[in-house]
């Protein structure tokens, strides 16, 4: 599989243990629970803006969530090859570094540029513990899996 398409489909994927481990420390940390996770409050803000909110009930909240997340896991994994190219170290650390990476981009950088949340700077240090491991985890998830994804077939013996 070609690299950009392997961190796709990668990236995809690992947002399924990145969800995981936001549900689980949303519980640990008080603060993180007072408002919704971020992917619920950036596909909401993203739908106030278009001025499509109002006609959605909340089962069509939490698909706009779900397929956006997953979309967006999709598009930066597909970034992953080209900066695992760049960077030495074992896969799963490179592939920590640029969860991390993406998490700033994000948390520090576009989101709050755009005005659909607030900086990480100004949240709870609970809600970006929550944030930065649940990225960390995709990271390294998205290592591992572009990694078996993008190795080339073995034809089978006969």
């Amino acid at each position: 599989m070609d690299g950009a398409l392997a961190g796709a489909v990668a990236g995809a994927a690992a947002t399924a243990p990145m969800t995981a481990v936001m549900t689980l420390l949303r519980r640990e940390f008080s603060d993180a629970r007072r408002e919704e996770i971020p992917p619920r409050q950036i596909t909401r803000r993203i739908a106030q803006t278009a001025g499509v909110e109002p006609q959605l009930d909340a089962e069509q909240v939490h698909a706009a969530t779900y397929f956006a997340h997953v979309g967006y896991g999709a598009t930066t994994g597909a970034l992953y090859p080209a900066f695992a190219a760049r960077v030495r170290g074992p896969t799963v650390v490179k592939g920590a570094l640029f969860g991390l990476a993406v998490w700033g981009a994000s948390y520090l950088g576009w989101l709050p540029a755009l005005r659909i949340l607030r900086p990480a700077t100004r949240e709870p240090a609970g809600r970006n513990t929550m944030m930065i491991a649940a990225h960390l985890v995709w990271g390294a998830s998205t290592a591992l899996l572009t990694g078996a994804l993008d190795r080339p077939a073995t034809p089978p013996r006969l």
